[in-house]
């Protein structure tokens, strides 16, 4: 029987693959990891994120969504749980840096798995926070 654990992606595996998809923020990511901070590097490719859309660089921010799906889909449940509670949650706060057509432009290349969680958030949010 085969080791699914052995085939899916780490903390410690998903920062070296960070690291490259990241070179910007290299350094950050080194000193979170020395940390065993993975949560905190997430948080750092989420800020670098907001920064690109303030450079309206978005085919980048797209590129690096879609290198985070990557991890994703390969990563641990840790792997994923921290990733979707950071990472697809920051949407809002990315939405809001953007104007309504980067922010179309944006949305439609998030990959849809990410566009599914999104909009769970999203929806749990409302019921959760509802003001009556």
């Amino acid at each position: 029987m085969k080791n699914f654990e052995a085939d899916t992606i780490n903390e410690t595996q998903a920062i070296e693959h960070l690291k490259i998809f990241y070179p910007s923020i290299q350094e950050e990511i080194a000193q979170l990891s020395a940390q065993n901070n993975f949560a905190g590097v997430i948080q750092s490719t989420v800020d670098h994120l907001k920064v690109l859309l303030k450079e309206s660089k978005i085919n980048i921010v797209n590129r690096n969504i879609k290198r985070m799906e990557w991890i994703y889909k390969n990563g641990t449940s840790n792997v994923k749980h921290l990733i979707e509670n950071m990472f697809i949650r920051s949407f809002g706060s990315l939405k809001r840096h953007t104007d309504s057509q980067q922010w179309k432009i944006l949305y439609q290349y998030i990959p849809v798995k990410f566009q599914q969680i999104y909009l769970n958030q999203t929806k749990l949010d409302e019921i959760m926070f509802k003001k009556n």
